[in-house]
């Protein structure tokens, strides 16, 4: 019969704690500290730490990895899961949790006019901040005849 035995000296491939998954001037913490100041209760979302049924991943979690998610282009549910099970950024962002795509499309369209609210408000702060100018518009209004 053999034995397991550790070793100390062995090297890890990744950090021990979430908190050295990202550097402490990463952008990634300055959309954490925005969503972290704002009254989701007051913007329409709706929080009930005492609701009966199945449970819920926590509305704040959910609206950092949306508001992320679309600042770097990632609108789909899918790859927003992705990004939660691949990119450290994420995953250090919702705190290591792994929504479904089912979960995250099901939040986004619950509380639509929330995250609408959300997302200009995210767009005022980085104008504040200077981290975007604001003075570009891009509307992709193409129409093209098809043969089908």
């Amino acid at each position: 019969m053999t034995y397991i035995v550790g070793n100390r000296d062995q090297k890890a491939l990744l950090p021990l704690t979430i908190e050295d998954y990202v550097k402490p001037e990463d952008l990634v913490r300055a959309y954490d500290a925005f969503i972290e100041t704002l009254d989701l209760q007051e913007m329409g979302f709706t929080i009930n730490p005492d609701k009966a049924g199945a449970y819920e991943y926590y509305p704040m979690a959910m609206l950092k990895l949306i508001v992320y998610g679309y600042s770097y282009g990632e609108r789909s549910s899918r790859k927003l899961e992705r990004a939660c099970h691949h990119n450290l950024s994420f995953i250090w962002l919702v705190s290591g949790i792994k929504p479904d795509y089912r979960t995250i499309a099901r939040f986004r369209r619950d509380n639509k006019e929330a995250i609408k609210q959300v997302l200009k408000q995210n767009v005022k702060f980085c104008i504040e901040l200077n981290l975007i100018e604001g003075n570009t518009l891009f509307v992709d209004g193409s129409k093209f005849r098809a043969n089908a």
